[in-house]
């Protein structure tokens, strides 16, 4: 069973200025790509530490390497990661299809950092998690290099013209989505209805005799029991600003990132991934 947090999973609690974990999930930073939030990364990152960070896959995204994308904010990420390493804090890299090659090249450890596909995480509790990007459990037309590289490079254009719209509506609020961000969330949640990958995914946590799993990849953060074992999606830092988080107590929290933190404890009634993922700190 989930382990239940108070208060209620309806309240919103403001997280102290700065917070340790036991265990900290994070996936599909996307450092590189013009779509990166890497100042709200790193906002997160100074306010938040763990004992154990789990990098889970598509930290980078090196399908479309951009040098002008590549600002100060995204070497701060890269040092504060590789600093963390160095000061004893357990850093796991999960490599992820965009930034598959990491595993290839630095094949078990780089700087401190273990690199692997995928890691079995104990809890405080004694639970068993299966950890992991999430795309091998991808439909079989989803896994085609072919089409997800164009629909990869399409987002990356249409993210362009995103960019300089708001860049021409300088009223237009630093938070606020665009039309076309907007339009490209909702496609997103449109390819992924009737999508099977939440059970692929529990029925190889469940094969490996684990009891939930954690991932990311599919942009929608999530966390429920819908398939009889804990799903966990950390959601990403392009639009989501997501992560989940373990206590010393073994509890499962998904974070969302705004100005202040704040905290949509774990339960074992939780609504479906969709809807919990809209429930956005205004």
């Amino acid at each position: 069973m989930t382990r239940v947090s108070e208060p209620p999973v309806s309240a919103k609690v403001s997280a102290p200025a700065s917070q340790h974990h036991r265990t900290l999930f994070l996936s599909d930073l996307h450092l590189g790509a013009r779509a990166c939030r890497a100042d709200r990364i790193m906002d997160f990152l100074s306010h938040n530490t763990a004992d154990t960070i789990y990098l889970a896959g598509d930290i980078f995204d090196l399908w479309h390497p951009n040098a002008s994308a590549w600002t100060h904010d995204h070497d701060r990420v890269v040092q504060t990661i590789l600093r963390r390493a160095r000061e004893g804090t357990r850093i796991i890299y999960l490599a992820g299809n965009h930034d598959e090659t990491v595993h290839r090249i630095f094949a078990w450890h780089f700087e401190r950092i273990e690199v692997a596909t995928q890691m079995m995480h104990r809890t405080a509790d004694g639970r068993s998690f299966l950890v992991l990007h999430g795309d091998s459990c991808d439909a079989a037309w989803q896994r085609s290099r072919l089409i997800t590289r164009i629909g990869s490079r399409i987002e990356d254009r249409l993210r362009a013209i995103d960019g300089m719209v708001k860049y021409l509506r300088r009223n237009l609020r630093a938070e606020g989505a665009g039309a076309i961000e907007n339009l490209l969330v909702r496609f997103n949640k449109l390819l992924r209805m009737g999508n099977r990958y939440e059970r692929r995914l529990t029925d190889l946590a469940r094969s490996a005799g684990a009891h939930g799993v954690i991932c990311g990849h599919f942009h929608q953060a999530a966390l429920h029991e819908s398939h009889g074992l804990i799903y966990a999606n950390c959601g990403d830092w392009v639009a989501a600003m997501t992560a989940i988080t373990e206590d010393a107590e073994g509890n499962l929290t998904l974070l969302k990132w705004s100005e202040s933190m704040q905290e949509y404890p774990a339960h074992d009634a939780l609504p479906q991934p969709s809807a919990r993922a809209q429930s956005v700190v205004r």
